[in-house]
């Protein structure tokens, strides 16, 4: 029997057939045309970031009145009056807008850039997309403690999701997904080799030489559009670089141990704010947004630096030597308010949270060693861009991505020999401790088993329906044992599917079984069946199925309709579910580094 879901082909996608077949056949069958089309999702991912982006300038000037190209995060002359209610009035806006969408998007469609290349082949909604970067831009400005980053890669991957227009394949798709994700990230950094790092490490979670090409041409696409249109330049770092050492790696090694444990602590912050929040139920959580930004703003009230993502903090931080007092406060207030705000309702993300307060650690490190061993301590600089790079590592679970980040931001090869040790420290702790990044441990709350990118959604596709013998013999439990021996010829009939006189299933016989019954020929059949409480549903997946063989040490399986009405729609063996899922993986192998 062959696997149901490949019997059919793949429906066409909607608008497929207004693009010429020549050019479908061209991205379908050749490279070059991969590599042209992510061309295409750079360009348009430039355009967006930068769109987004001013749009969120425009909003901080507007409602928190502060000039036009000031930073929400480094301006001390807001009133208190807006620094208090503005995030509280975002949260109803938020609220309001969840509440019109509940209905109309949920399920695949909020299925962000991992989540969809992991489970749904690369396809991405366009109507959730938009939701989501609607959110995310009105969360960040109206203060929230969050970053565009995620709105980012949310519309460009959605647009490079558009490649099932042409007819791409299922691995393809996936790729144009990446490509948007990497065009995304490089032009919000003005760092083209972190965003292509950043999509092969979160996004694809592996690296071919096939999708190299395509990968860093919307990547350097989208950074030369991104510099046309907006303003970017360096990250300034204080000092100089401390010169590689001994003494310079173990310190960057205890930076990297620390950034590990205080990511880990981020993450547990959130999910457990997530918790706290959900213990408002008043109009089924309308007000957790609204209480999220009134708790925001009191925070606010006593650093202006945990409002918006915090790009201008950060450069100011670095700069002005702040004591370690100021340093702690902000580190403590900063993983608060972004606790607070991803908790309560604010969509966006971590991305620029994690640099933030991973500088402001390295700085903390630098000034307390700095007291009593002036000589042997890290300049505020390497230790901050070390520290950056650890944190943002432990976070999104991406090292190259943040050691290419760190030398694209700051321009300095030599600050980044402390960012790969520090990363790589902390990226082995946070696997070791925790085992999930960021965005894998949202996944993990809402309960999908997905540790990274990895594309599984073909493992879910096989599931006992798709996989199971609808032919079968079956029989009622009071069928006389005699008769039913003469009924099933072990030649032909390998085992017989008892169900009750309501047609409720009530477990398996095995011909062996029954026929080896001797001078009973008058008990019911029903009292040689076994597996009478192990059964399949039809939405069981294919590893589900391998453990409950497992469990049950059966061969053949029942699968019933529902478990409240236990009709049996069909028998699965062991063996078949074994074959067919060991000749699909390899077929997808095949399939992945055949290109």
């Amino acid at each position: 029997m062959t696997l149901a879901t490949n019997a059919a082909k793949p429906a066409a996608a909607p608008g497929t057939r207004l693009l010429p077949q020549f050019l479908r056949n061209f991205v379908r069958n050749r490279e070059t045309g991969l590599v042209l089309v992510g061309i295409v999702v750079g360009l348009l991912s430039g355009v967006l970031v930068a769109a987004i982006s001013g749009l969120s300038q425009a909003s901080h000037a507007l409602l928190f009145d502060i000039p036009l190209d000031a930073h929400l995060s480094a301006t001390g002359v807001i009133s208190w009056q807006r620094t208090l209610l503005i995030p509280a009035v975002g949260g109803l806006v938020l609220a309001l807008i969840g509440l019109y969408f509940a209905r109309r998007v949920k399920g695949q469609q909020l299925a962000d850039a991992i989540e969809a290349n992991a489970l749904y082949g690369g396809r991405v909604s366009f109507r959730g997309s938009l939701l989501i970067s609607i959110q995310t831009l009105l969360s960040n400005g109206f203060g929230g403690s969050v970053g565009l980053e995620a709105g980012y890669t949310q519309i460009c991957s959605m647009f490079g999701s558009h490649g099932q227009r042409l007819a791409a394949r299922r691995n393809d798709m996936r790729l144009l997904v990446a490509c948007g994700a990497a065009g995304a990230i490089s032009a919000a950094f003005s760092a083209p080799l972190a965003g292509a790092f950043y999509a092969f490490e979160v996004v694809l979670g592996a690296y071919t030489s096939a999708a190299l090409v395509p990968v860093i041409a919307s990547a350097v696409t989208a950074w030369l559009v991104a510099r046309e249109l907006t303003h970017q330049s360096f990250l300034m770092v204080p000092g100089f670089p401390s010169p590689v050492s001994v003494e310079m790696i173990g310190q960057t090694v205890l930076i990297g141990i620390i950034c590990a444990f205080v990511s880990i602590l981020v993450m547990l912050a959130v999910a457990f704010s997530e918790r706290c929040f959900q213990r408002v139920s008043l109009f089924s959580g309308f007000m957790r947004p609204i209480l999220g930004g009134l708790l925001l703003g009191g925070l606010a009230l006593l650093t202006p630096t945990v409002l918006g993502a915090g790009h201008g903090a950060m450069q100011i931080l670095l700069v002005s030597n702040p004591t370690w007092l100021l340093l702690t406060t902000t580190i403590v207030l900063k993983i608060l308010a972004s606790a607070v705000s991803l908790g309560s309702g604010f969509r966006g993300g971590l991305f620029f949270a994690s640099l933030l307060l991973g500088a402001l650690i390295g700085q903390l490190y630098s000034v307390v060693l700095t007291g009593p061993f002036p000589t042997l301590a890290l300049q505020p600089g390497t230790a901050a861009i070390a520290a950056l790079a650890a944190l943002g590592t432990g976070v999104l679970g991406a090292p190259f991505s943040m050691v290419c980040l760190a030398l694209e931001i700051t321009g300095d090869f030599s600050v980044t020999v402390g960012a790969v040790v520090a990363s790589s420290v902390c990226a082995l702790i946070v696997r070791e401790l925790f085992g999930y990044s960021f965005a894998t441990w949202r996944f993990h709350l809402r309960g999908e088993v997905i540790r990274g990118p990895q594309d599984i959604g073909w493992v879910r596709q096989m599931s006992a329906a798709s996989l199971m013998r609808a032919d079968f013999e079956n029989a009622l439990t009071t069928m006389p044992i005699g008769e039913a021996q003469k009924l099933f010829s072990p030649a032909q009939v390998r085992q017989v599917v008892l169900h009750d006189p309501n047609g409720s299933y009530a477990g398996i016989v095995a011909s062996a079984t029954l026929h080896s019954v001797t001078n009973r020929d008058d008990d019911p059949l029903g009292s040689l069946a076994q597996q009478q409480d192990e059964y399949l549903l039809p939405t069981t997946s294919v590893r589900e199925i391998l453990k409950a063989f497992e469990r049950s040490e059966a061969d053949v399986l029942a699968v019933i309709d529902r478990a409240d009405h236990r009709v049996t729609i069909g028998t699965l063996s062991e063996s078949h579910v074994l074959r067919t899922y060991g000749e699909e993986l390899e077929r997808r192998n095949q399939e992945l580094f055949s290109r």
